[in-house]
């Protein structure tokens, strides 16, 4: 009897923390408008440990996996499919071409549908159980031998050849929503909303966040493969989440976004949830996402290096519409949803620039004006965007003047 009293009490005392309105809940529903968490996600019910009798089967380690990825007819999906290979391969140069059926993938119609892939990085798998085994990251081509409309990486490729002794360093903050199978947000009531942004960004507790086994488990498989993972952190909508890829060189910041995305979906994919990088998922006083761009150059990092990057913004503001067009796969149409200018954005329409303001079009950081050198941080690109297609525009226009 005494223990069924405690368990009362414990009951009545968690009921009124609950129905305080300082506690704010991601999920407030109740009765049968709520629904069970990916109760109609098939990935989710699966049993993974059943895979394990396999991966741990043994074979000549000559043999290696490669799991080739390339972007598809979208502009923001990726494709894959594995080849066996009989040695180990030490770069991408190495790694044989390959064909796909473009007409499948949104690149091509069935009379003449043989696409290429160009091997261009080679990452570790932490997908696959062979210790060899990789990530083989593509380019496509027409069989006439030209890039597809979706392989924005070759101008971006032509762009730091001719820009490369001035040293571009890309760096990317990748903001994306997790959303149950039936397209809400995850953890969001049936029928209702959570409680009103505020208490979710780099929060903590179960009241507050969803989804960090998945982000967590991201940011270890990326750093395995090789990608330049800089961090992450939950963002101000709730199942909302945000990772940093670089400061790196030339292309290997668009490259490792392209794979970080990849490997972020397959991890979701074990769980059964669905990733989205659609830059306004949910419509209202919700925060949108975005993969804002910090560019920095060598004479941006030198002394008074200022100049350069006020010079950069001046080159910008002259540039907006060409920026707005190469920001989402949409030219621009999925921005609009977005660039409203509030919920910590800019207006689509106009450009604007200021230090530490982050509902300005390109912001410089308080570190960055304080010390007089360092980077410009872009914050008009899209979370769907194609990182090839934003680098590469900031490239022409800041560095090529085109």
């Amino acid at each position: 009897m005494a223990l069924r009293v405690v368990g009362l009490m414990i009951r009545q005392e968690l009921s009124g923390l609950a129905s305080k309105p300082s506690v704010r809940m991601i999920s407030t529903s109740r009765g049968p408008n709520c629904a069970k968490i990916l109760e109609h996600s098939p990935n989710a019910h699966l049993n993974k440990k059943l895979l394990d009798r396999y991966t741990r089967l043994k074979y000549d380690p000559k043999y290696v996996q490669a799991t080739y990825v390339w972007i598809d007819g979208t502009g923001e999906n990726v494709r894959l499919k594995d080849r066996v290979l009989d040695y180990v391969p030490k770069s991408p140069e190495e790694v044989p071409s390959w064909q796909y059926d473009g007409s499948s993938t949104y690149q091509a119609l069935g009379g003449n549908s043989d696409m290429k892939l160009v091997p261009r990085a080679l990452y570790k798998d932490p997908f696959k159980a062979g210790a060899n085994d990789v990530i083989v990251l593509c380019d496509t081509y027409q069989p006439d031998g030209k890039p597809t409309a979706s392989n924005h990486r070759a101008a971006m490729q032509d762009a730091y050849n001719r820009t490369k002794d001035l040293e571009p360093w890309f760096g990317i903050e990748q903001e994306y929503t997790f959303l149950d199978i039936d397209g809400r947000p995850l953890g969001w009531p049936v029928g209702g909303f959570p409680g009103p942004q505020g208490p979710y960004y780099c929060a903590a507790g179960a009241q507050n966040v969803v989804g960090r086994d998945i982000a967590e488990a991201h940011a270890v498989a990326c750093l395995y493969a090789g990608v330049q993972f800089a961090g992450t952190n939950a963002e101000v909508m709730p199942a909302q989440w945000e990772y940093q890829v670089g400061p790196a060189l030339g292309m290997k910041c668009a490259d490792d976004l392209w794979i970080s995305r990849y490997i972020l979906w397959r991890i979701a994919e074990d769980y059964g949830v669905v990733v989205t990088f659609d830059p306004k998922p949910m419509e209202g006083n919700w925060n949108g996402a975005g993969g804002h761009c910090n560019f920095s150059t060598k004479p941006m990092r030198a002394e008074n290096g200022i100049k350069a990057i006020e010079a950069a913004i001046e080159k910008l503001s002259k540039k907006h519409d060409k920026h707005i067009k190469a920001y989402d796969p949409r030219g621009g149409k999925d921005n609009e949803r977005r660039l409203v200018g509030r919920l910590e954005t800019s207006s689509i329409d106009k450009f604007s620039w200021g230090v530490a303001d982050r509902g300005t079009s390109v912001r410089i950081p308080r570190g960055v004006a304080d010390a007089k050198k360092g980077y410009l941080e872009d914050r008009r690109p899209s979370s769907n965007c194609d990182p090839y297609a934003v680098c590469n525009a900031i490239l022409t226009t800041c560095l090529l003047d085109e």
